[in-house]
């Protein structure tokens, strides 16, 4: 299993549904642009959201075991996944690749789950 690295690329925000819908709230999220986190492959990493986790891990766990080319090559990295939360009111896009290096930290060799 590889690691995998999780890259906050934007934040965006929609003040007019904000307004119209959402109850006020003092501090929504704790994401900033260009924030690297990095995963084992089916681990949250520390500190990043859960909700966001609950998109991202799937495409983060096929990354981690070799899946490649989702959506029949949408990006140009095969490797690779651009990914949103599901926040409505301000969605944050992260990037994930799969590196090379091993999820246990020794590249190459693999842990022996039992």
């Amino acid at each position: 299993m590889k690691k995998c690295k999780i890259t906050v690329m934007a934040i965006t925000q929609y003040p007019e549904l904000m307004a119209q819908y959402e109850n006020p709230m003092d501090h929504a999220c704790d994401m900033a642009v260009g924030q690297v986190f990095f995963t084992n492959g089916w681990e949250k990493p520390e500190g990043f959201c859960q909700s966001a986790w609950e998109v991202l891990s799937p495409f983060v766990l096929a990354l981690s075991h070799g899946a490649e080319n989702f959506y029949d090559g949408w990006m140009r990295n095969p490797r690779s996944a651009m990914l949103s939360c599901n926040d409505g009111f301000r969605p944050v896009s992260f990037l994930v690749e799969a590196l090379d290096e091993d999820g246990t930290g020794q590249p190459g060799k693999r842990r022996n789950p039992l």
